[in-house]
């Protein structure tokens, strides 16, 4: 789906040994490696809200890494170059059982864990006023950025396209980081852009400032199509007023942000960052009001870390089949009204 050169990159950086399940921890042990995502999108600097307050609460250090995001990150885990991931629960669910898009087609990583779910990540389709793109058809023939090669909205979005009949050969494709594709966007490069974040994402709100944007909502049969075909998808709406100029609620559709491991991660290091950031929610900025730990297992779609089962309980349904998404409706988010990857997911 994504393409052959992508599934090269993705199997080199995950390595023989990372597809056969990494055995070990090559960093000290208190010191901790965080894969995050692009600078310009909301895991980066959440994750740098979850090292200061494991710094201030464990012996661990954390090291926050900026990447590509989903994809890249569950490479990260398998070779055991990064300890903790924020990932996408679909991305989750493909990569454990080897299914759903082609970098995970016969690659099974059953080494990954899931340690608890954050907060609904919103698929926004960003354009410009004036650029005649009103509705997902109208993208058929533009430029579109997708978001980095391997990562998760990528891969959204491709599935968000072929849900209403346009194929990677029906558009120009455009892979960078939200914040260049909002530069993109401001310089005329592209048409319109995919950018998968729990609102607000900042790339957006500083294009917002400068540029008059425009959402296309994802609605109505087109909304249908994509929680039929890709049961791990839930509506979802973005506010009026999140961003400079957006004076209506936009419908679109969301997936779930999660923190992942691996199963060699030792129990006391997950259970000290999982409490250090559960007991201390209050001193996040960002998603506070999703954080918390009665729904920290909404949309887990692979087996948990037993670490993370002590604290919150055991997963809903059999290991890897995911668990549904609790229908949580804070500040306007429907997220969790489906299946997230479950047993039924096709």
């Amino acid at each position: 789906m994504v393409g052959e050169l992508n599934r090269r990159r993705f199997v080199k950086t995950v390595g023989a040994a990372g597809l056969l399940g990494f055995s070990g921890t090559v960093l000290a042990q208190q010191r901790l490696t965080w894969f995050a995502g692009g600078t310009g999108g909301t895991y980066f600097p959440l994750s740098n809200q979850f090292k200061t307050i494991i710094e201030n609460n464990t012996d661990y250090t954390v090291q926050v890494q900026s990447t590509g995001a989903s994809v890249e990150n569950v490479g990260g885990l398998a070779q055991g170059n990064a300890d903790f991931a924020l990932i996408q629960n679909d991305v989750a669910f493909f990569a454990y059982n080897g299914t759903g898009i082609e970098e995970f087609q016969g690659t099974r990583i059953r080494s990954l864990r899931g340690v608890a779910t954050l907060y609904p990540e919103t698929i926004h389709v960003v354009t410009l006023q004036g650029n005649n793109i009103e509705t997902l058809q109208d993208l058929q023939g533009a430029t579109i950025n997708t978001g980095d090669l391997g990562s998760g909205t990528q891969v959204n979005a491709l599935q968000i396209l072929e849900s209403v009949g346009i194929q990677q050969n029906d558009f120009t494709e455009q892979n960078t980081g939200f914040s260049q594709a909002a530069d993109q966007l401001r310089n005329g490069d592209i048409d319109a852009a995919f950018v998968v974040g729990g609102w607000p994402v900042g790339a957006i709100e500083e294009l917002a400032t400068t540029n008059n944007i425009a959402f296309v909502q994802i609605s109505g049969q087109a909304q249908q199509n994509i929680l039929q075909q890709a049961q791990w998808f839930a509506e979802d709406t973005i506010p009026a007023n999140t961003y400079t100029g957006q004076n209506e609620p936009v419908q679109t559709v969301a997936v779930q942000a999660m923190i992942a491991t691996t199963q060699d991660q030792p129990n006391a290091a997950v259970r000290g960052v999982t409490e250090s950031i559960f007991n201390n929610t209050g001193q996040l900025s960002l998603k506070q009001q999703f954080i918390n730990r009665e729904s920290a297992l909404d949309g887990m779609s692979i087996p948990l870390h037993p670490a993370a089962r002590e604290i919150f309980g055991p997963a809903t349904t059999q290991a890897g089949g995911g668990n549904q998404t609790g229908g949580n409706q804070t500040g306007g988010n429907q997220s969790g009204g489906n299946d997230a990857g479950g047993n039924n997911s096709s």
